[in-house]
């Protein structure tokens, strides 16, 4: 191995720790703006020259900040957004890594370059990344002084952003099984719901509305989930087995 390449395995195996300790944030909790504050101050001990991260998201109402490591990392954001341009807008937007000082962004980017001088910023680099799967972002990160971003950084970027975005994806596939879990599940007690009130309209002579508050007050009464209640109505009515064990043992209220 030789002298070069001795850094860059040593980065690499900095890049496995930070993915490493992302997965565990992402054992922990779905959301997303808690999994990508856990990116953005990963990302700064992964690229040796960054001082500060932030992830920029583009929004249906426009783009704006989610994540940062420095407040001032917000202040040149938004500098951005009021240009409507900038480095992490154009990663996000284009798919492309961005690496640029910015003094030579002056021309291109006024207000940006302006604000950054005034914070002390002397080097930019983005790179896209895929929040969700309908909404692009880009991780931001800033370089104090005149050191800069070298290519090696933007590679070691490049490597953690496709690793972290792999991740978040499969969260976000967990999300959607959840979600369409609980539409299965809401739709199967409405159904249920609307059997117990037709049995009582037309037992009882109810109203539709009638039946409803009817199923509503003995749910309170009895302390338990309306489509608990409603499910051993049904199943009384019609001679059937009970309710579940596991939705009768839940006895939570309504």
């Amino acid at each position: 191995m030789t002298d070069q390449a001795l850094p860059a395995a040593a980065q690499i195996a900095e890049i496995a720790s930070a993915v490493q300790e992302l997965t565990s944030v992402l054992a922990r909790t779905t959301n997303k703006e808690t999994i990508l504050q856990a990116v953005a101050e990963q990302v700064v001990s992964v690229v040796p020259g960054a001082d500060m991260a932030s992830i920029t998201v583009l929004g249906e109402a426009g783009p704006y900040t989610s994540a940062s490591t420095d407040p001032r990392a917000w202040h040149i954001d938004d500098a951005q957004y009021a240009e409507n341009d900038g480095p992490c807008l154009r990663a996000a937007r284009t798919g492309a890594l961005v690496r640029i000082e910015v003094p030579t962004a002056a021309e291109l980017w006024p207000t940006f370059t302006s604000v950054s001088q005034e914070i002390g910023v002397g080097s930019f680099l983005a790179a896209p990344l895929t929040v969700e799967r309908h909404a692009a972002g880009a991780v931001n990160l800033f370089s104090f002084g005149t050191h800069g971003f070298h290519e090696i950084d933007a590679q070691f970027l490049r490597l953690y952003t496709v690793v972290a975005q792999a991740a978040m994806h499969s969260v976000g596939q967990a999300r959607v099984a959840e979600e369409v879990e609980q539409l299965r599940v809401a739709m199967a007690s409405r159904a249920v719901i609307e059997q117990a009130k037709g049995i009582l309209m037309a037992v009882r002579g109810l109203t539709e509305d009638q039946a409803f508050q009817a199923l509503v007050s003995q749910s309170q009464r009895d302390n338990v989930k309306l489509r608990v209640l409603a499910r051993r109505f049904v199943a009384m009515a019609t001679g059937g087995a009970a309710g579940s064990a596991a939705e009768d043992g839940d006895s939570s209220a309504r």
